[in-house]
């Protein structure tokens, strides 16, 4: 019956991205070997964090409020547009941007049957018009539905007047914005080019 259990926690912690067998086997023992206060809070904070946090009503970020604190303060003329929520994390690292956001939930593939209509593009124009932006960084990642989501979108906003530029070399062709470091991102922001 114990070892029932020690690998049923040991499967749960396997289900995360990234986590193979042996490092589950290290998280479970963790929990199990650790006063019980502990794995009472990370269970709490599992629990919380689910239950909470949800999406900006305005750009799409992870926020435990209707619109995230970024969007709440910070200039609108600039939006950077992501791909997923988690990319705002890496973004954030060069500390130096001071835009808003834009997640579109995806790109464009046609593999994966995802076209422009599947993702959150609409809803990217209406704040480019509403807002009044200056200025459009598309920071989707570097490959191929990627660029293709970058040049698409490009093309609708030219026609409203608006500077659309895509992040500089830095980050490798096929990588995520996820593991680039903050030196990479930042450098690829500073020499960010009009598309």
């Amino acid at each position: 019956m114990q070892e029932d259990l020690i690998e049923k926690l040991i499967e749960q912690f396997r289900s995360l991205p990234g986590v193979g067998y042996k490092t589950a086997q290290r998280y479970a023992f963790s929990i199990i070997e650790g006063k019980t206060e502990r794995a009472k809070r990370f269970a709490n904070a599992i629990l919380e964090a689910k239950e909470k946090i949800g999406f900006c009503k305005v750009c799409g970020n992870f926020t435990d409020k209707e619109v995230c604190s970024i969007c709440a303060t910070r200039d609108r003329k600039i939006i950077c547009v992501v791909t997923e929520p988690k990319d705002i994390l890496s973004m954030e690292k060069v500390k130096t941007y001071n835009g808003v956001y834009h997640v579109l939930f995806g790109t464009i593939s046609p593999l994966e049957h995802r076209g422009p209509n599947d993702i959150k593009i609409r809803e990217l124009l209406n704040r480019v018009q509403e807002d009044n932006v200056q200025e459009v960084i598309m920071a989707t990642n570097p490959d191929v539905e990627g660029d293709a989501t970058a040049m698409y979108i490009a093309k609708l906003l030219k026609p409203l007047g608006v500077k659309v530029t895509r992040l500089a070399q830095g980050v490798s062709m096929g990588s995520d914005l996820e593991y680039a470091d903050e030196v990479t991102l930042s450098k690829a922001l500073e020499d960010r080019k009009q598309l």
